[in-house]
């Protein structure tokens, strides 16, 4: 059994933990809302930037000379999977379900004999990732350098994808991110971006005609590239947001099972103490009685 003095210790030892781990929560809920903020204004401009580029790919469908971010390679074989997880830990399982994700979509693939590689942003999905898929890893974006998320940070990112899509590197794209939904509720999500997905909503209006100048295919090959910054763009935000959220949610429980810890080993100190007093003075009498 320990002693008093390594109970008092380690009770001391759980009490700083305490400390920290409330002020990490402190932190990240300071953060949350300013991250919060920005992930929600950020999707109403991409969810219309979808809309517009819906519209016009509707209207230039079949086309010939359609854009190839739109129509595709005409081949499924070779997959990137662009990856986007935190730069840091002690948020629960945040960075671990968009890797789940990845993982479960990456062994799927090379089940039915496609091949897949790993574009990362981030340092903990990296980490994850290259266990198993070291040598499929052919790029990794780290931003711990970063204060603050910019578009400027997406257009990079957006432009190395562009780029090893334009050398004929893979034909298939899929952004791996966390969706924020609440401080408790953060939502691993897949979204192909290459070629564009384009979904057809259903209206019960009357269908628009429109007359677009210049002509869709060029509009579309000015407007897909900077789509692709967007949603990127979009899953940072997002994965700020619910970082930070993740963060709260485990530094409230971390702080919660200290208290726990402090009061378990505060009754078995009391406990071991009065044991001691209680022996020191039977000790005691038996003493005085001999004599």
């Amino acid at each position: 059994m320990a002693s008093l003095k390594d109970m008092r210790v380690r009770i001391a030892s759980t009490k700083a933990t305490q400390k920290i781990t409330k002020a990490m929560q402190m932190v990240a809920a300071s953060k949350l809302r300013r991250a919060q903020t920005a992930a929600e204004a950020a999707r109403p401009y991409a969810e219309k930037m979808d809309a517009v580029i819906s519209n016009i790919a509707s209207a230039a469908a079949g086309s010939p000379g359609a854009p190839v971010l739109l129509a595709g390679t005409g081949r499924d074989q070779v997959h990137l999977l662009l990856v986007c997880t935190g730069e840091r830990g002690l948020c629960g399982a945040f960075n671990s379900a968009i890797v789940r994700l990845a993982r479960e979509q990456a062994l799927s693939l090379m089940n039915e004999g496609k091949e897949v590689r790993f574009f990362c942003v981030g340092r903990k999905g990296y980490e994850q990732l290259r266990r198993t898929f070291d040598k499929q890893i052919i790029e990794h974006v780290d931003l711990r350098s970063v204060r603050q998320l910019g578009f400027v940070n997406a257009e990079d990112i957006a432009k190395k994808v562009l780029a090893r899509f334009g050398a004929g590197e893979f034909d298939v794209c899929t952004l791996f991110y966390s969706q924020f939904k609440s401080v408790i509720a953060q939502v691993p999500t897949a979204q192909q971006i290459i070629p564009l997905v384009v979904e057809e909503k259903a209206s019960t209006a009357p269908a628009t005609s429109y007359e677009y100048e210049p002509e869709e295919d060029e509009i579309l090959s000015r407007l897909l590239p900077r789509n692709l910054a967007v949603q990127i763009f979009r899953a940072l935000l997002e994965n700020n947001a619910s970082f930070y959220g993740a963060q709260m949610s485990a530094m409230d429980n971390a702080t919660r099972n200290a208290g726990e810890m402090i009061r378990k080993q505060t009754l078995v100190y009391n406990r071991t103490r009065q044991a001691q007093i209680t022996k020191e003075l039977i000790e005691i009498i038996s003493g005085a009685e001999a004599v």
